[in-house]
């Protein structure tokens, strides 16, 4: 199993940037996709499953991700940072399969932080 840590700065205050990733018609709008998230969630049609385990308004989301039902779950904390002008996003998942960390990882950067980045992009 192993651990991923990536760190993206975004233009936005904190708690815009949690709104973001807290509120379905939020998430819906940066995924392009139908979106499920109340105590659980799925975004893109399953490809990612999970259930929510903490919320600290503007600061910090805890979740649970799941890799099918053989594997541990995944435990991916997403701590936001005020930086001078917007948020630093600090992206930090743990018991990734070592047969999925490549392709996961990837998509993690390009759809999940990408599509994050790409909503909050300045004009």
């Amino acid at each position: 199993m192993k651990t991923f840590k990536k760190y993206e700065y975004l233009p936005a205050p904190p708690e815009e940037v949690y709104l973001a990733l807290t509120k379905a018609q939020s998430i819906q709008l940066w995924t392009g996709a139908e979106v499920e998230f109340t105590a659980e969630f799925s975004f893109w049609e399953g490809d990612i499953v999970g259930k929510n385990l903490e919320f600290e308004y503007g600061k910090r989301i805890v979740q649970q991700w799941y890799f099918g039902e053989d594997n541990e779950p995944s435990i991916v904390t997403i701590k936001l940072h005020p930086d001078r002008k917007g948020t630093s996003l600090e992206f930090l998942q743990t018991n990734i399969p070592d047969e999925d960390y490549e392709d996961f990882t990837a998509g993690i950067q390009e759809h999940f932080i990408g599509g994050l980045a790409d909503f909050f992009e300045e004009e």
